[in-house]
């Protein structure tokens, strides 16, 4: 029976997390320490229904959106649980947008309300008029300026709330896709969803307790940050870290030193700064560990072993999507296939199809499709899009895959950005990870090119640990390099050094800007 069945037909999803936590007697426990503020089960409990008091006196009715631009700060716990409390739908959008994409993102949801961390004003004040469905805006940590004070508002509202009467399969909250292939789509999540993530993965294979405290890298705008450091602890009434502040190698390291977390969740390209820390592993106390989890794009096997070298514990890699909410295919403590995505998480399926849907043979490379009820229910007003994704109760998660006779799944790309070569397909993700195996490459991103005959083959793109090196007989040894380490044809026929690769905010490489 999967996790959704056994909730009762009306649920509010909010309440389950906030209020449930302080009717289980940990009221006074320390929930979320916050760049140096802490906030116990109760405060979050009195944040979230103060928000939702306030919002209700701007207008706020049940399903009305609420577009949530905040940093990892309290004015996002507020906003989103609160909203959710009073049946409203939250819309964490990315913070490290244009007010461009703001715009977007108000006229796509029609929002009518917007939460806005007072940094963030400075981008997207200027389109917040031009947002016709946009009634209020709320700003908090700093001037609100021609806006209201989110501050003034919650103090004002009662800190008494009883939870709208939502069903287990209402809508609960969106989150727009991350955009590593294209316009960000939002993706419509229910009020069951948070749940089933709780039980399969966060219970099943991090074994998360009450007794963790844990630190995401990743921040809670992102689906995989929202699990990590928000709903996650609040299932077990654990404690969780959160930085307003951009991660760098050197901050995070600070941060796992200074608050010495059970569990911390990265991103590969976030493992590969850390481990360009000169003694890092002198420098930095990291013995409060019990796991690392990576997620967001394939982690290397070279980078998981020289972390468990010199950190001396495991990175369990796996991967989820913004339209499955968290990771349904992940490696285990202790069961680590270096390289690989593991195995399906308990409660989802996975099965690796070609392009008529029908199962590929063991070793083939195919899309792969994932049956889970975390599943988004469709993306919001794209409605052919919606059709393209989801197959029943399967969603094709764009994704290449291929699995070994042990049943681990092995990443081999996304679908637009596999390569035909000769005929052959060749998994740009291969090459790249063999790229980055030679000393002198941090990071690296290959995707097709055509030759002087118009046939597509790899080009790599290559930031170097020390960009003076950046000469043409390091582009023959780095090309020499990976026809030694895989099958000559994948070699990437170009090589161009730059300074750094495009990314999403969570850390994903945007391989269709170096297409274009």
């Amino acid at each position: 029976m999967i996790a959704a069945d056994r909730l009762p037909h009306e649920f509010n999803v909010a309440s389950h997390f906030v209020d449930g936590n302080v009717a289980a007697g940990r009221g006074a426990r320390t929930a979320f320490i916050c760049d140096g503020r802490t906030l116990t089960y109760a405060d979050v409990q009195d944040l979230a229904n103060r928000t939702g008091n306030a919002l209700r006196a701007l207008g706020v009715r049940m399903e009305d959106r609420v577009l949530v631009l905040c940093l990892d700060a309290p004015e996002f716990l507020g906003a989103f649980w609160g909203a959710m409390k009073i049946g409203a739908v939250p819309i964490p959008v990315n913070t490290l947008m244009r007010a461009a994409d703001y715009l977007y993102f108000l006229n796509d949801s029609r929002a009518k309300v917007a939460v806005i961390s007072a940094p963030l004003l400075a981008e997207a004040g200027p389109v917040l008029g031009q947002a016709p469905f946009l009634e209020h805006v709320l700003v908090a940590g700093g001037d609100a300026g021609r806006h209201r004070s989110f501050e003034d508002a919650i103090a004002r509202a009662p800190s008494a709330l009883a939870p709208a009467p939502t069903s287990r399969d209402d809508v609960a909250f969106w989150l727009y896709s991350s955009g590593s292939t294209g316009f960000p789509k939002g993706a419509v999540h229910l009020q069951h969803d948070m749940i089933v993530c709780v039980e399969t993965y966060a219970k099943q294979v991090l074994g998360i307790r009450e007794s963790d405290r844990v630190y995401s890298a990743a921040k809670l705008f992102f689906a995989y940050g929202l699990g990590n450091a928000g709903y996650f602890p609040m299932s077990v009434g654990a404690e969780a870290v959160l930085s307003p502040h951009r991660p760098t190698p050197d901050g995070v390291f600070e941060i796992l030193a200074r608050h010495r977390p059970t569990i911390f969740f990265g991103v590969p390209t976030l493992y590969a700064a850390m481990l360009a820390v000169k003694d890092a592993e002198r420098r930095f106390d990291l013995s409060s560990l019990r796991v690392c989890v990576s997620a967001g794009e394939a982690l290397p096997d070279e980078i998981y072993t020289r972390w468990k070298e010199r950190f001396g514990v495991e990175i369990i890699d796996g991967i989820g999507t913004t339209e499955i909410l968290h990771i349904f295919l992940s490696n285990r403590a202790g069961q680590v296939r270096p390289g690989s995505s593991g195995l399906p998480v308990p409660g989802y399926e996975a099965v690796i199809v070609d392009d008529t849907g029908q199962p590929v043979a063991q070793g083939e490379i195919g899309n792969l499709r994932v049956k889970g009820d975390s599943t988004m229910a469709s993306y919001w007003n794209k409605h052919e899009k919606t059709k393209e994704t989801l197959y029943g109760p399967w969603i094709q998660t764009g994704d290449k895959y291929w699995q070994d006779a042990d049943g681990y799944f092995w990443y081999a790309g996304r679908a637009d950005d596999m390569l035909k070569v000769g005929g052959i397909w060749v998994s740009p993700v291969e090459v790249e990870t063999t790229l980055i195996r030679h000393p002198a490459v941090l990071e690296a991103a290959v995707v097709g090119a055509e030759d002087e005959g118009r046939l597509i083959k790899p080009k790599a793109y290559v930031v170097l640990k020390d960009a003076g090196a950046a000469k043409p007989a390091l582009a023959d040894e780095l090309k020499a390099f990976v026809k030694d380490k895989i099958a000559p044809y994948k070699y990437p026929r170009w090589i161009e050094f730059v300074p750094e690769l495009p990314k999403t905010a969570t850390g994903k490489i945007q391989r269709f800007k170096l297409r274009a």
